[in-house]
């Protein structure tokens, strides 16, 4: 049974874009170079023969892999999100109330996150210790380095 993705609108337009590259350019440059290879003569013994059929395996199984995950995607609707409550696609600020360190984090589903652009995955110990909760409560999140407690500042879209 495939398990279902969740996306945003954007993250499945950047999947289907990947899709689309991976079998229109990468995978006719495999077979080219896979043609090239047997033109060399005999494939028992020929590196760039086994090189690009490994290489043609990998992509077959990423492209079966996306293909896979746009079938079971399910967009997540923006406009039913509220912010009574911390959820996914919720923007949060979070005050470390040992240092009085304030970050903002988007919590988005797990391929689209991007810690640069603060979009970090529900299935991170954080957003895990944040979700369902609201302005004002404090949560202790357990971290690599010990149990942090974070007290939620403000939750917006």
């Amino acid at each position: 049974m495939s398990e279902v993705t969740y996306l945003t609108k954007d993250g499945l337009e950047k999947l289907k874009k990947e899709l689309e590259h991976l079998m229109t350019v990468e995978r006719p440059k495999i077979s080219k170079q896979i043609g090239e290879a047997i033109e060399k003569g005999d494939i028992s013994e020929n590196a760039e023969y086994d090189a690009a059929k490994d290489a043609q395996g990998m992509l077959e199984a990423k492209i079966a892999q996306i293909k896979n995950k746009v079938a079971n995607a399910r967009i997540l609707d923006e406009s039913k999100i509220n912010t009574s409550q911390v959820q996914i696609l919720n923007k949060v600020t979070i005050k470390n109330i040992k240092n009085n360190a304030t970050m903002q984090y988007t919590l988005v589903p797990e391929s689209e996150a991007n810690l640069k652009e603060g979009k970090i995955s529900v299935q991170t110990p954080i957003a895990k210790g944040l979700m369902g909760k609201k302005v004002g409560d404090v949560v202790e999140i357990k971290v690599p380095s010990g149990v942090i407690p974070f007290e939620i500042v403000e939750i917006s879209i």
